[in-house]
């Protein structure tokens, strides 16, 4: 069976619509091609982008926090944990006061 060639630009085109769309197999159909292929293509795309990116972009990329923004994220994840769980705690409480008022 012989390999079907396509054109960098229908790829790229494709690509996109992958991206504004959202759902890789529902352009793949649109398209004629095999799922498979398109995430192929995905990840290939990935990779040359990252090879073919500027050394300040790769920094930007993998950005890692200092220890001060690090302990400042987790003390705000923390913080947003314990909202969540009040807020849970709360959620739980109105119901089973719903539940005995109104038993139907």
């Amino acid at each position: 069976m012989q390999r079907k060639r396509y054109a960098m630009e229908f790829k790229q085109q494709v690509l996109q619509e992958v991206r504004e769309v959202g759902n890789a197999a529902q352009v793949a159909r649109r398209h004629g091609l095999t799922p498979k292929v398109l995430y192929d293509w995905m990840n290939k795309s990935k990779h040359h982008g990252w090879q073919s990116a500027t050394a300040d972009a790769k920094k930007i990329s993998s950005y890692v926090p200092s220890a001060a923004e690090f302990k400042e994220l987790e003390t705000e994840n923390d913080r947003l944990k314990k909202i969540l769980g009040d807020k849970d705690l709360e959620i739980s409480i109105l119901r089973d006061l719903l539940k005995k008022t109104d038993p139907a």
